[in-house]
């Protein structure tokens, strides 16, 4: 089955060149050599990308493999400037990334609605020999070529844009949470990575307030090596604000769960330990009073816990309390 989530494109992307300028001598009756009229050429057409909040993935531009903008047109006499080239523009969700495919040279982000993004700049058009005359030289006879198109392969990369992100291994419980607080009806079974794209949630706080969360398939030692599905969508952890590490009661081990998954993300990208963190023990529906309490002493000392269970509701509320404190720098 194919997936219509796609965060991934590459695409081939041309500007227009520049029209060149008119060299254009003007002659009228009873003056044959009126002196030069010739125009300037038009602007050749950037490729443009610009943010949408109605899209939410890059599916519309996974077969579109070409795009190249229209050339300016050359200028004319009567010192008429050519006209400038159209420009491509292509809608993207917020959160992309474009970068050169061959450099790796980022050339921006799109984060914002209506934001445009100019990944190939189009060729100035080129002056014409009106633009050159002068008291010695009263009818130059050549004009300025307009600038060549750029021509690049480019990668948008598609960052979901969420306050929480959620982290954890396949089957720790991040999409039941997710189903049980938002609206969002991710596919949920009890086996690991059931989820095999990102997926977003709205949930719903006190006074009318809400935040976003997004839960990514489920990470594996080795995840930063390339190993298991991580690799490919850690990226849309990177714009998140609160990590929520999730850990299952399952895990007798909960603090050496907790490391790995923060060593992961450390060999990823360093920048993303900067961000706050809490840390879930998932599925306590299934233990008693006194084995939480035993597993509270195996917690790790530098992160706030909270023991909750998506099934019963147990904990959740306290969850909602303390991300949404964090979100806003009240916690």
């Amino acid at each position: 089955m194919t997936s219509n989530f796609v965060d991934y494109v590459k695409i081939l992307v041309r500007s227009g060149k520049g029209g060149a300028g008119s060299a254009h001598l003007l002659r009228v009756k009873y003056n044959a050599k009126a002196g030069p009229d010739g125009g300037d050429g038009g602007r050749g057409g950037h490729v443009v990308l610009r943010g949408t909040s109605q899209r939410w993935t890059l599916l519309h531009l996974k077969y579109t493999k070409h795009v190249f903008a229209e050339n300016g047109q050359n200028g004319g006499e009567n010192l008429c400037t050519g006209r400038t080239g159209r420009d491509q523009v292509l809608e993207v969700p917020l959160g992309c990334v474009c970068r050169d495919a061959e450099t790796g040279e980022q050339l921006g982000e799109v984060t914002e609605e209506g934001q445009e993004l100019i990944i190939a700049r189009g060729g100035r058009g080129g002056l014409g020999n009106d633009h050159f005359k002068s008291a010695t030289n009263q009818t130059p006879r050549y004009a300025q070529p307009g600038e060549p198109a750029v021509e690049r392969w480019v990668v948008i990369e598609l960052k979901v844009l969420a306050d929480v992100g959620l982290v954890g291994f396949p089957n720790a419980g991040k999409s039941t949470l997710l189903s049980a607080v938002s609206a969002a009806r991710p596919e949920i079974a009890d086996y690991p990575f059931t989820t095999l794209v990102p997926q977003l949630g709205i949930v719903r706080y006190r006074d009318d307030r809400s935040f976003c969360i997004a839960d990514i398939p489920g990470i594996i030692e080795g995840a930063a090596e390339g190993k298991g599905l991580g690799l490919r969508f850690l990226r849309h952890i990177e714009r998140n604000s609160v990590l929520l590490f999730m850990v299952s009661c399952e895990q007798l081990e909960i603090e050496r769960e907790y490391r790995v998954l923060v060593a992961e993300l450390e060999k990823y990208n360093p920048e993303l330990l900067d961000k706050r963190r809490l840390l879930a023990v998932t599925k306590c529906d299934i233990i008693d009073a006194e084995m939480q309490q035993q597993l509270r002493q195996r917690l790790p000392g530098d992160v706030e816990a909270v023991f909750i269970s998506a099934v019963t509701g147990q904990g959740i509320d306290e969850l909602k309390d303390r991300l949404f404190a964090m979100i806003t720098d009240e916690g």
